[in-house]
């Protein structure tokens, strides 16, 4: 591969920079001359409840890989979730030795993906003396995952 010796953390970096390309590019060159409003570029729904919930079902500023699923806005994410987001921003360092290892997706919960494609991170969760339930985990393409129940529920970050 043509990127072996490519750190990871950029791989992330310019995939995610691509991918947001492409959706600008979409909402820019699509709009018919109307200009897109902010929220509608940054995949954020006026829909949302008190706890940072998005129907996903019929709302155009879903992005095409979180519809269906469950969402949160990501400045509703706990605190600690948060910080994670901004360390993956940053590329680390993480907290735990496990953090940025392959998400296997066994529980079939996330979209079918080639292994790889998924990465977890912990979410630190208070009181807890190891790494807790809470995760987040990103995708190849851009996405972003959180469960607070170690695998068994996801919603799709809007970032």
């Amino acid at each position: 591969m043509i990127f072996r010796d490519v750190p990871r953390s950029l791989l992330r970096c310019v995939v995610g920079a691509l991918f947001l390309c492409v959706a600008l590019i979409g909402v820019a060159g699509c709009g018919g001359g109307k200009t897109a409003s902010p929220s509608a570029v940054a995949g954020v729904s006026s829909g949302a409840d008190a706890t940072g919930a998005v129907p996903a079902p019929g709302r155009a500023s879903v992005p095409a890989w979180a519809k269906g699923m469950a969402t949160v806005r990501a400045d509703a994410l706990p605190a600690q979730a948060r910080d994670v987001l901004a360390l993956i921003d940053r590329g680390g360092p993480y907290a735990y030795r496990q953090d940025g290892t392959v998400f296997g997706n066994f529980e079939k919960v996330l979209p079918q993906q080639k292994r790889g494609y998924y990465h977890e991170f912990t979410v630190k969760t208070p009181g807890e003396r190891d790494r807790g339930a809470r995760r987040i985990v990103t995708g190849e393409g851009g996405e972003f995952f959180y469960t607070d129940d170690h695998y068994e529920t996801f919603k799709a970050v809007l970032r």
